[in-house]
């Protein structure tokens, strides 16, 4: 008969701990799955998102036009759309609404959509501008940086940058 008590293998002492020691595992295992279906669930956001567009912007030190091109994605509302645009990184005192005819800090009638005689949806393809009006400030004038952000049912969908020519 074989002695149990010699620490050797198979005995009662190495037996005792094998499911400890599985146990360990399994628990580990169970708590970094864990870990990692929480930090994925964490990241899903069940929030609407807003419009998947991409657009363009060029400005017009000059005259002081701001156009935007609509190059792709969803169309956009512009009746749910605002337009922040800073010069060197100050925003105007004046911000365009959209759409609009004549607002305070621009001059001249808005292009596109942003017309508010034009059709609400801007579509891939379009181009909308506003004329930055002198009494506006800052206006944006040739080398300096633009930058403008589309914000649509307060979800940022675009910052567009770019130096006015």
């Amino acid at each position: 008969m074989r002695d149990r008590t010699d620490g050797g293998y198979g005995s009662e002492r190495s037996r005792g701990v094998n499911p400890v020691v599985g146990v360990a595992v399994l628990i580990a295992i169970t708590v970094c799955l864990a870990g990692v279906l929480a930090v994925g669930a964490a990241s899903w956001s069940l929030e609407a998102t807003g419009p998947d567009a991409a657009f363009d912007l060029s400005v017009d030190g000059e005259t002081g036009e701001v156009a935007i091109g609509h190059v792709a994605g969803d169309s956009i509302d512009v009746r749910n759309l605002s337009l922040v645009i800073a010069v060197e990184g100050t925003e105007l005192a004046d911000q365009p609404p959209t759409p609009t005819v004549g607002a305070p800090g621009f001059q001249g009638t808005p292009t596109g959509p942003f017309n508010e005689q034009a059709d609400p949806e801007w579509r891939s393809g379009e181009r909308a501008s506003v004329f930055v009006a002198d009494t506006n400030d800052p206006r944006p004038s040739a080398g300096d940086s633009v930058t403008v952000r589309l914000v649509v049912d307060d979800q940022r969908i675009a910052v567009l940058e770019t130096t006015a020519t």
